[in-house]
């Protein structure tokens, strides 16, 4: 069941991260129209933010469903 957790975390955890990036990039574009590396930079952080969420949350997920199903 591990492997399946790995497997989820590794394709759905880029996916949010990637409609994270676009999502605060169009938003962060408009408060930051003159500066756009900062746009950029601040985009790539909520990223990999939720990607590093994403991943711990399926983990996690997957060891509480592991530990109260019946074996």
């Amino acid at each position: 069941m591990s492997g399946l957790a790995i497997i989820l975390a590794l394709v759905f955890s880029p996916v949010a991260a990637l409609s994270a990036y676009l999502i605060t990039y169009a938003e962060y574009k408009k408060h930051f129209p003159d500066d756009l590396k900062r746009a950029r930079k601040l985009s790539l952080n909520f990223a990999l933010s939720t990607m590093v969420f994403f991943i711990i949350l399926i983990i996690l997920a997957f060891l509480v469903l592991d530990h109260l199903l019946p074996k």
